[in-house]
């Protein structure tokens, strides 16, 4: 999926995230994700586009009966991901902002910024998860 930089687009992108949900996936994993969904769509466009609508950012789904990828794509400027983790306090609850990549890390099982060959950057979110069988319909 291809958005435009335009924080107007997270429904969009959240709808379209949604579409893919499988019972499979338990719920609360599924939330955890689409929360992290938001956090890296909204950094792209604040932090990395810097609002600039010419620009789109770029979204992948895989899921496998393991896990969960998420990949979200921009064209902003090299980021060191590790770098700016450390540097970063404990969530604090009460912050009106710098929760992201906390939040992004505390939920992923692997959270990786691999800065791409086309010169943009990739946020990739993989989350492991337990196969649920669906519930028997009676």
């Amino acid at each position: 999926m291809r958005v435009p930089t335009d924080l107007n687009a997270l429904a969009r992108v959240l709808d379209w995230f949604d579409s893919f949900k499988s019972p499979t996936v338990p719920q609360q994993v599924w939330l955890q994700l689409k929360t992290a969904l938001a956090e890296a769509f909204t950094n792209a466009v604040r932090h990395a586009h810097q609002g600039a609508s010419e620009l789109t950012v770029e979204i992948h789904f895989e899921q496998t009966e393991e896990f969960l990828q998420l990949k979200v794509i921009d064209s902003g400027p090299s980021f060191d991901l590790d770098a700016k983790l450390r540097e970063l306090p404990d969530v604090d609850l009460n912050a009106t902002g710098g929760r992201g990549l906390r939040l992004m890390q505390c939920i992923a099982d692997e959270l990786r910024y691999l800065r791409l060959e086309d010169e943009r950057n990739c946020l990739s979110l993989l989350k492991r998860y337990q196969t649920q069988s669906p519930p028997n319909a009676h």
